[in-house]
């Protein structure tokens, strides 16, 4: 998913062709408090003409600024998908649906400390139907480096797990801030989707093609995956080069095969 700062609407369209599974119009961090009102109507007239054909979410500013109500009251006439920053518990998420209705889904960026240790809540909220992980504030919260994974890395395995517990699609992985060092996105791409993320959040168009490659089943795990699933056939129980195979792995097996199967007709936003 794709950020592109609201109040850079000569952008939105070129986004949109990037290659992105969805473009994330971002009203919040990437728009300076002078310029907010202009990049909410700028937002509202793209998507009056756009959302029937573009996979768009909305950023709108957190709860807790002056500009929320405003960024709501907007989006209440579009059906249009959002993303709550610094999300932090189930209440604070049904006061947005409520506004919104209960058809907007909402991807909910858990990036404080405090939405880490209620990833859980916030992930089992009825209008959650995915949730993202902040990297770069809840670093600057913790007093660490966004680019430190073993200081990010008990945040990250919480998200995840909360997520699957609550049934939720896996989680989107932060931003990588370098939009020059491709070797570091590589990197945190294998990393996040080694974790069990099920995308990643970018700021740049470049960074597009090295991410989905990264979180796209190889050949080898694609050809490992037919084979499990031609070999289990109705029993659930063979060997496949010497190694046992059950429900478990079957089941791997076919997710694999599901993400290659979804990767022609991607859906960011499931539900």
């Amino acid at each position: 998913m794709l950020f592109v700062p609201g109040d850079r609407p000569e952008r939105f369209s070129k986004a949109a062709a990037s290659g992105a599974d969805a473009i994330v119009l971002d009203l919040e961090d990437a728009v300076g408090a002078e310029n907010k009102d202009a990049a909410r109507a700028a937002v509202d007239t793209w998507l009056g003409e756009h959302a029937d054909t573009v996979a768009a979410v909305v950023r709108v500013n957190g709860t807790e600024t002056h500009w929320h109500a405003d960024d709501v009251a907007m989006l209440s006439g579009h059906r249009c998908a959002v993303m709550l920053p610094k999300a932090t518990c189930a209440a604070q998420l049904r006061g947005v649906a409520a506004q919104l209705g209960a058809a907007v889904g909402v991807i909910a960026l858990i990036e404080t400390a405090r939405g880490v240790l209620a990833a859980q809540e916030i992930s089992s909220a009825d209008s959650v139907v995915r949730t993202a992980f902040g990297s770069v504030d809840l670093a600057a919260e913790l007093g660490v480096s966004p680019d430190d994974r073993d200081a990010m890395h008990q945040a990250r395995g919480t998200v995840i797990l909360a997520s699957a517990a609550a049934g939720r699609p896996a989680p989107l992985d932060g931003v990588t801030t370098s939009v020059s060092d491709e070797d570091q996105l590589c990197g945190d791409t294998r990393y996040a989707a080694r974790l069990g993320f099920g995308g990643k959040l970018c700021i740049h168009p470049q960074q597009i093609e090295i991410v989905n490659q990264g979180f796209s089943p190889s050949d080898t795990d694609v050809t490992w995956a037919r084979t499990v699933v031609e070999a289990a056939g109705g029993d659930g129980l063979c060997v496949v080069d010497g190694r046992m195979v059950d429900k478990p792995v079957v089941d791997r097996a076919v997710r694999i095969l599901a993400r290659v199967a979804s990767a022609e007709n991607p859906s960011p936003l499931p539900g």
